[in-house]
């Protein structure tokens, strides 16, 4: 929205995004209806357009921003936290049961397909997770080369835009197959390429 929203404006309008997206995870964001959101989260049809005058693709833009949120946020605190070996290994675990709890079923996926890639906002939304998220990894690789767990020299932004393109191929197999263990070898494979560089 354009305009500043008091605290309660705030409030409401991310209530109806949060019961949107339990709505769209709910029925599937293609048989989700503005309908079925007013009832989820008891706000009228003026409420609905007055935070989001553009409509349904608005509100599937805000959820998309939402999912996106959710996505990182999952992995806390372990991702905020790559300090050690052995909270690497329980940000693994976290994002390995994060995927295969949500199968097949991808809602930020969902939501993409339903306004497309080429909606303004959109892509900028998706580079913003990934940034956000391989920003994250860098962050927790240079925390162990901090600790003295890797050498100085590991460059941390490109391992960590390995490690990030590793999980999305196997969350894409995941999708497609309903077999997670392409997921589990990617980040396997690059925490131990990790470790073996590790002094002594």
């Amino acid at each position: 929205m354009g305009k500043k929203l008091t605290a309660k404006g705030a409030a409401t309008r991310n209530r109806i995004i949060e019961g949107a997206a339990e709505v769209m995870r709910d029925r599937g964001v293609a048989f989700a209806t503005l309908e079925d959101v007013m009832t989820r989260t008891r706000a009228s049809k003026s409420q609905l357009f007055h935070y989001f005058p553009a409509g349904k693709d608005e509100l599937l833009l805000a959820v998309a921003r939402y999912e996106a949120g959710q996505v990182l946020e999952d992995q806390q605190p372990y991702l905020g936290r790559l300090d050690s070996w052995e909270a690497w290994r329980q940000w693994r675990d976290v994002v390995v049961d994060r995927y295969e709890t949500q199968g097949d079923r991808c809602p930020l996926g969902s939501l993409f397909l339903q306004v497309g890639r080429a909606t303004p906002g959109a892509r900028a939304i998706v580079v913003e997770l990934m940034d956000r998220w391989q920003a994250s990894l860098s962050a927790g690789i240079r925390s162990l080369q901090a600790a003295g767990h890797l050498p100085a020299g590991v460059d941390a932004d490109q391992r960590a835009a390995a490690l990030l393109a590793g999980i999305q191929g196997g969350v894409a197999i995941l999708q497609s197959t309903g077999r997670s263990c392409h997921l589990r070898a990617a980040l396997d494979q690059a925490i131990d390429d990790l470790r073996r560089l590790a002094p002594g």
